[in-house]
């Protein structure tokens, strides 16, 4: 089996987490990483660049319908739910749709959104990460990526900016692994090369 997509969610706080997380992935990593990063209506390329002087692969911000490709880290897009879906074709590779849908757990982008249809898409292949944030965003989307086989990361509480999006996914029991935030980019690392 192999890792096919990592999924990552992020609210308040979540500049630092990321900075942190994709830091720590080298140039050659083979898996693509979507990330919902909760943002203002109105935020600019700067969360993409920021992003971008901290990672070694290059940040972008998907456009509708584009594929999903290894060595891009994709952010998703200020005011818009970012998902993964298959076309009809099976043959063709997993791409993602832009939504402007009603927000869900009071954020568009939604995290649990981004999970979901991942989830649906990728099953056993994907690895769901969740860090600092305020509200309760991810924790269903943590649960179905379970539900379908995919694996679980959690950022340890005690190193979030804010703890209540992490302690909220450990209380519902949809944590395969928490570990400190240093932690788990090496663990992606192992875990994506071990297969």
């Amino acid at each position: 089996m192999t890792i096919q997509l990592i999924a990552v969610g992020a609210s308040l706080g979540g500049l630092h987490a990321l900075e942190v997380l994709l830091a720590g992935l080298p140039r050659n990593f083979p898996v693509p990483v979507a990330i919902v990063q909760h943002r203002y209506k109105a935020s600019d390329q700067k969360l993409r660049a920021a992003l971008q002087q901290y990672c070694a692969l290059v940040v972008t911000e998907p456009q509708d319908k584009e594929e999903i490709v290894p060595g891009y880290i994709y952010l998703a897009p200020a005011d818009y739910h970012l998902m993964v879906e298959v076309k009809n074709d099976t043959a063709s590779c997993p791409s993602f749709s832009l939504s402007v849908d009603a927000p869900v757990t009071y954020a568009r982008p939604s995290i649990d959104v981004l999970f979901e249809t991942a989830a649906d898409t990728y099953a056993e292949k994907l690895i769901g990460v969740l860090l600092t944030g305020a509200n309760h965003d991810g924790t269903h989307g943590m649960a179905k990526i379970k539900a379908r086989g995919g694996k679980t990361v959690v950022q340890e509480p005690s190193t979030a900016a804010c703890s209540t999006m992490p302690k909220a996914a450990i209380a519902a029991g949809v944590a395969d692994k928490v570990l400190l935030l240093a932690d788990i980019a090496p663990y992606l690392v192992k875990i994506c090369h071990l297969f």
